[in-house]
């Protein structure tokens, strides 16, 4: 399969294309990478598929959002509304039309083992992108599948915070519920990939 990871230069999105490039083609994308998109600017996510051709799976990694306290300003509290949220919609929504038949879509939200100070509009966009999965896998043409994978903490990122990273899951473990999503056949389904 031919497939494009979003977001492939982060910690996630690293990880995802390390695991699947063990058994297929996988173009990197990101805002620095050769292979350019912004999850904020749709014209950049129309360029994408106008410069990658021909592809099965496209998986976005890049979605993220700041903890953000409920009472600032109105800009700042919903930020991650663009990318996280309308821009993976955008992603999925272009996709419809570029990739191979039967090819699929996987999408990231995530989620908070227990709500933490700022996280209110992040449980907001998460649980959206959720509910816009599942009801959008009934409408995929062609056999096109849409998933999402939830990652919850990553360990990795606790750890970059100065925070306890057995608190979180391993990219890697992250990576392989990802790897489900694309070689699998589920439809409408989230991922939750969390440390036991």
């Amino acid at each position: 399969m031919k497939i494009i990871i979003v977001g492939a230069s982060g910690t996630i999105g690293s990880a995802v294309a390390d695991l699947l490039e063990k058994e297929h083609e996988v173009v990197r994308a990101s805002r620095r990478g050769s292979v350019r998109v912004d999850m904020d600017d749709h014209a950049s996510i129309d360029a994408l598929f106008d410069t990658v051709q021909d592809v099965d799976a496209v998986v976005c990694c890049a979605a993220s959002g700041a903890l953000t306290p409920l009472d600032s300003a109105d800009g700042d509290f919903t930020a991650g509304l663009q990318n996280k949220l309308l821009g993976q919609v955008h992603l999925l929504r272009r996709a419809l039309h570029q990739l191979r038949d039967g090819g699929s879509v996987t999408l990231t939200s995530g989620a908070f083992d227990r709500p933490v100070p700022g996280s209110s509009f992040s449980a907001l966009v998460n649980a959206g992108l959720e509910a816009f999965v599942s009801a959008a896998a009934i409408e995929m043409p062609r056999g096109l599948r849409v998933n999402v994978v939830s990652p919850g903490w990553v360990a990795e990122t606790l750890e970059a915070m100065g925070l306890d990273g057995a608190d979180g899951t391993l990219a890697a473990e992250v990576a392989r519920a990802y790897v489900e999503a694309v070689e699998g056949d589920a439809q409408g389904r989230t991922f939750s990939p969390r440390r036991t």
